[in-house]
């Protein structure tokens, strides 16, 4: 089979697309002739092991797995002896942060890991684009208390994540800020902004409006430039550590101070993640945002789009 591999940490260039053998599912395993799967920040960071703290769980020294690849939407090729729950020829989709070997024409997932059924009016480049970043999005999401009380303002409204979370966000009926660049302006009110900033010719920190949460769905602000546009028991919640890994240690300390104050959540649970998505596919209620599509052959050229920051929403590589 095609597969992207790599042995060592490091930039695009360490990728090779190569002919491997196909794997064996065990008895709890199914085998999955892949269609679809991202590109995404995650697969980035397992990539080149940095931030350093990534490599806890995908290898200290060099990668865990040969492939790397984090979501993935395909058919059931093979089941294992012992499962019951899926057969041949099923349409599915999931993820797994800490990486599934899914940048292949093949691969195997444990039955019972996050993988369910695609909705039959799903493709498989539609389901993929809802695992990652809206997983992402769930989780800074589902710690609080949102509905249609709440003003949320979102930094990278674009982005995988952010684009998730404005459309997740309007589901639970807050009213949304976005912000966002010039040329996704439409994009964004699309999704259900009610409010848009465009970045590249507003600052958004000059808002007068205060917000229930501030989400910086891009990492590129700082509690300290947005603190002033939250509500007195306004959170900020961001999806990188931030300088000096601060996002980490905030928590504690403006907890302790009470008044405004910074959340981590920690993405746990792809299987709640996906299971809820699913739902929202079924009932035309989400749908992920693509920007590039990709083949194999271009997998250093996506990969480094990817890292550029630039992406729109989702970029695929198609398997098909």
């Amino acid at each position: 089979m095609k597969a992207i591999t790599r042995t060592t940490y490091g930039g695009p260039e360490v990728l090779q697309l190569k002919e491997i053998p196909k794997p064996i599912p065990k008895e709890n395993e199914l085998l999955i002739r892949v269609h679809a799967t991202t590109i995404n920040r995650t697969d980035c960071g397992i990539l080149t092991g940095k931030p350093y703290i990534i490599r806890a769980f995908t290898g200290l020294t060099k990668p865990r797995d040969l492939i790397p690849g984090t979501d993935f939407a395909g058919q059931v090729e093979s089941v294992g002896k012992n499962v019951k729950s899926f057969k041949l020829g099923d349409r599915v989709w999931g993820l797994h942060d800490e990486g599934l070997a899914s940048q292949a024409e093949y691969m195997t997932i444990r039955a019972d890991k996050a993988v369910t059924r695609i909705p039959e009016k799903v493709s498989y480049e539609e389901a993929v684009v809802c695992a990652e970043g809206a997983h992402y999005a769930y989780n800074f999401l589902n710690k609080f208390k949102i509905d249609n009380n709440s003003k949320v303002l979102v930094n990278g409204a674009t982005g995988a994540i952010g684009s998730a979370s404005v459309q997740l966000l309007k589901y639970y009926g807050a009213t949304v800020t976005a912000v966002g660049n010039t040329k996704n302006i439409e994009l964004i009110k699309s999704l259900g902004a009610d409010k848009v900033y465009d970045y590249q010719k507003e600052d958004f920190t000059q808002d007068t409006e205060r917000y229930h949460f501030v989400l910086d769905a891009v990492g590129k602000s700082t509690f300290s430039k947005c603190k002033h546009l939250l509500l007195p028991k306004g959170i900020y919640v961001s999806s990188e550590l931030g300088p000096n890994a601060q996002n980490l240690y905030l928590p504690l300390i403006t907890k302790l101070k009470g008044g405004k104050r910074v959340v981590f959540p920690l993405p746990i649970n792809c299987k709640r993640s996906i299971i809820f998505l699913t739902e929202l596919l079924e009932t035309g209620k989400f749908k992920g945002v693509v920007d590039k599509v990709y083949q194999p052959e271009q997998i250093m050229e996506a990969y480094n789009y990817v890292l550029s920051g630039q992406k729109t929403g989702n970029v695929i590589l198609s398997m098909s």
